[in-house]
């Protein structure tokens, strides 16, 4: 009896409750395997896509990153480019614009100086007519005291000055080396024709 009561007390010999803890044991891991591992299943796979979308949504954002920092860099090369030509523009401007003010000062410079030469020559000539005509009287005055009569009608003066005044024109000409217009000097004192 001793052995049935050893057979009894040892759990490890198999006897009716194996098969019912077999029975349950199974049972669970078909609930299990039924119920609860396809949720577990899927929300696996739903992380591990969650996982993979943001591997490819991160690898996609640095290739984007790097196309945008290749266009910005580009833009930024193209920019410089642009800036450096406006530059050149600027400056190439500006001296066409200093080289037309210099153009119109010196346009202007010469207008003036012409002006000036003008009004010059103006004045010159009216001073020369100015003594034209006082040396024409002081020579009628020198003529009546040399010849020591008063020229009476005035076509003999508008004579005697018109040649006095040819003869002070040739002389110029004569000092400078160059022929008079065919008159020889004579004195003052020829007479009245």
């Amino acid at each position: 009896m001793r052995t049935t009561v050893l057979a009894a007390d040892n759990f490890l010999l198999p006897n009716g409750t194996i098969f019912a803890e077999l029975g349950a044991f199974l049972l669970i891991l078909f609930v299990l395997w039924k119920y609860v591992v396809p949720p577990l299943s899927k929300s696996l796979q739903q992380r591990q896509d969650m996982v993979q979308k943001q591997v490819e949504d991160a690898e996609d954002a640095a290739r984007k990153l790097k196309v945008a920092e290749e266009r910005y860099n580009e833009a930024l090369t193209e920019a410089r480019t642009e800036a450096a030509k406006i530059r050149d523009n600027a400056r190439a401007d500006g001296e066409r614009i200093r080289e037309e003010l210099r153009e119109q000062a010196n346009a202007e410079v010469e207008r003036i100086r012409q002006r000036g030469e003008e009004q010059l020559a103006g004045q010159r000539e009216q001073v020369v007519r100015q003594l034209r005509g006082e040396l024409g009287g002081l020579a009628v005055q020198l003529a009546e005291q040399l010849v020591g009569h008063e020229l009476s009608n005035d076509a003999g003066k508008r004579s005697t000055v018109d040649r006095f005044l040819a003869r002070l024109d040739a002389l110029p000409a004569k000092q400078s080396g160059t022929p008079s217009s065919g008159r020889e000097s004579a004195p003052a004192s020829g007479g009245a024709s």
